[in-house]
């Protein structure tokens, strides 16, 4: 069996192209145009898979998360929320949870007039900083919240006095 030991390839101009037709060599350092030994990076490449599965080069945010901000509205309120781009819809109902007083099952969110679902993430669908996202309340549950308080109501209404014994 034969081991063979593999070298990168290096993307720079040798010079031998260079000099061919110059006299002066254009540089004749052997280290071309990449300057230090081609290829730009002398550490290794790191990969990130994003939500949609394309493996893609890691990018390098010498250590700061980007955040964008959304506008939020709903029928009388508006809120600005800062989130991560790479959250999910879902993400961001659990945000918006503590500050509406609205469950998550409850919300809707819509973007681009198209209700959004949990698990789609906020950049795959094109959303940026300083976009606006509209909040609604689910009618169903919101008209199940209603019949209920009118059963509460009725009943209190129907009997208005308590027997108290002593």
């Amino acid at each position: 069996m034969m081991m063979l030991k593999l070298r990168s390839k290096r993307f720079s101009r040798s010079n031998s192209k260079l000099s061919s037709g110059s006299g002066n060599g254009a540089g004749g350092d052997g280290k071309g145009c990449g300057g230090g030994g081609g290829g730009g990076g002398v550490g290794e490449i790191k990969w990130e898979q994003r939500p949609g599965g394309m493996l893609v080069q890691k990018r390098d945010n010498n250590g700061e998360e980007e955040l964008i901000t959304l506008r939020i509205s709903s029928v009388s309120q508006c809120h600005d929320i800062t989130i991560q781009p790479t959250s999910t819809f879902g993400e961001l109902k659990m945000i918006l949870s503590l500050v509406t007083c609205m469950e998550p099952r409850e919300q809707r969110l819509l973007f681009k007039g198209k209700e959004r679902e949990d698990s789609e993430h906020l950049h795959m669908v094109g959303i940026r900083d300083k976009d606006k996202v509209l909040l609604l309340e689910d009618p169903a549950i919101k008209e199940r919240k209603l019949m209920e308080l009118a059963r509460t109501r009725g009943q209190a209404i129907g009997t208005p006095y308590h027997t108290i014994s002593v």
